[in-house]
């Protein structure tokens, strides 16, 4: 995989905004408002390679790094988007890429790569699980050449706007595995084959996220569609992880740049007391301090997606970098809204509708608070907290 000078890289981010000028604030306010998938936006991007850029370019892909996918979805929420509504087709296929077999390969990711397929939708978490993986019940049962599937998966994101969906269940019950990260394993699930065995339930939350419940009952997967080894996927998922813990930081950065464009604009022309806002202390420092912050997850955001390129493991990197990310872009948040006052709820600026966006990467893919846990317990050594 080659790596991308200084001079590609800001190309890349060049061409990103100059797609994204297309599909203005105005957009996105719409977007919101009728809680639609932003049908159009992810067209575009398809059309132009930027969701197919970690796929290999024998199958189709731009054969580009962690480095080159970051700065990609970190221009989409800079320009006041949200990547949020085709991220996940960067790092599922992932798992298709890097344990699934050669007929695999050649059968999805092609497809996946010019748009004809969309693998969006990622079946993990449950009701009942939540972050603990290994609680989930769905199960698939192995009857002749197929699979049947029955369960339930929640805090699906795009499930409506996906015909493929990267699905975990059981195919050994807990009780019955030396380890309790056994006995799961991780399939291609072709939804629109099913559709009949599968119910999709709308999410109505604070943000446009096109987030679902997904009832299972019955559906049946060819065992051609099973990723790896039967009772391995745990770890083909945690194998996941990191690119999007790296991806989710580049969205929150992202944001964060967009709030402090966004307030040192506004604090430059807005004038009270006949002098700008922005001259005053209380709402100079509060930027400042927010922007610091955001440079400094930058870093290591940058240091875990190298990390990823080079095949090193990187998971403390890209959990910190999810953290410091997210908290960085919270505080820069808070000082928009500060710097706008009143204006700042009014939804015509934009400012509420990007405040509600990332608050979100706070509590999710996973909690914040579960980040420190890890890195209490695995970088520093310190006892299991939970």
């Amino acid at each position: 995989m080659a790596v991308s000078t200084k001079v590609e890289l800001d190309l890349i981010r060049s061409s990103v905004r100059a797609l994204c000028e297309r599909f203005p604030e105005t957009y996105w306010k719409e977007t919101d408002e009728k809680h639609a998938y932003p049908e159009e936006f992810i067209k575009a991007l398809t059309e132009e390679g930027w969701l197919s850029v970690l796929i290999p370019e024998e199958y189709g892909g731009a054969g580009l790094g962690m480095v080159e996918a970051g700065a990609i979805l970190e221009e989409i929420n800079r320009s006041g988007g949200n990547a949020g509504a085709g991220h996940a087709q960067m790092y599922t296929m992932g798992a298709v890429l890097r344990h699934g077999n050669e007929e695999q390969k050649q059968r999805f990711l092609p497809k996946i790569a010019s748009g004809e397929l969309r693998l969006q939708a990622f079946g993990i978490t449950e009701p009942t699980a939540g972050s603990d993986t290994t609680s989930i019940t769905t199960t698939a049962e192995l009857r002749g050449d197929r699979y049947i599937v029955n369960g339930q998966k929640i805090w699906t994101s795009r499930a409506e706007y996906s015909d493929l969906m990267l699905l975990l269940a059981r195919t050994t019950s807990k009780d019955k595995v030396a380890k309790k990260t056994d006995g799961l394993s991780l399939f291609i699930l072709d939804m629109k084959d099913q559709k009949d065995n599968i119910t999709i339930r709308p999410i109505d939350t604070m943000i446009n996220h096109a987030t679902t419940e997904v009832f299972l009952e019955n559906v049946e997967i060819p065992v051609e569609n099973l990723i790896g080894e039967e009772g391995k996927g745990f770890r083909y998922v945690l194998s996941g992880m990191n690119a999007e813990r790296v991806l989710i930081a580049s969205e929150s950065i992202g944001d964060g740049m967009y709030f402090i464009d966004k307030s040192v604009n506004y604090a430059n022309e807005r004038i009270v007391f006949n002098r700008p806002i922005g001259q005053n202390q209380g709402v100079q420092f509060p930027i400042s301090k927010a922007y610091m912050d955001i440079e400094a997850a930058k870093l290591m955001r940058d240091k875990a997606a190298e990390m990823f390129d080079a095949g090193e493991n990187c998971g403390a990197e890209a959990n910190m970098a999810k953290y410091l990310a997210s908290e960085a872009t919270w505080k820069a948040a808070n000082a928009a809204m500060d710097t706008y006052g009143g204006y700042g709820f009014a939804t015509e600026y934009n400012i509420e509708r990007k405040f509600r966006e990332a608050r979100l990467f706070i509590v999710a893919p996973i909690t914040n608070n579960l980040v420190v846990s890890f890195v209490g317990q695995h970088v520093l050594g310190l006892p299991r907290s939970f």
